[in-house]
């Protein structure tokens, strides 16, 4: 997976356990489909995937029981490996 990540420039510090392609965009990691679904209405140019780095509790798919959630960042990122906050999920 590491060579897929490379090949569509996921940079190495917002790396995770899940890689898809939608829409011609990167989709890293554990990302809310409201994100995803913003990046495919507004389609920006300027942003070549958006990733949430890690597994942070809360985020789609690590739910927890007791519904303790962490805050975490959505991250876009572009062609050129620069980064910007996309979004900030607080509990």
């Amino acid at each position: 997976m590491t060579s897929v990540k490379q090949h569509h420039g996921v940079p190495t510090d917002l790396s995770s356990c899940h890689t898809s392609l939608v829409g011609g965009y990167v989709i890293e990691g554990h990302v809310p489909v409201q994100d995803v679904e913003r990046l495919l209405r507004e389609r920006p140019t300027n942003i070549k995937g958006i990733a949430v780095a890690g597994m942070p509790t809360g985020s789609p798919g690590m739910e927890s029981p007791d519904g303790t959630k962490e805050p975490f960042e959505v991250v876009a990122f572009g062609a050129d490996g620069r980064t910007r906050v996309y979004r900030s999920v607080r509990s």
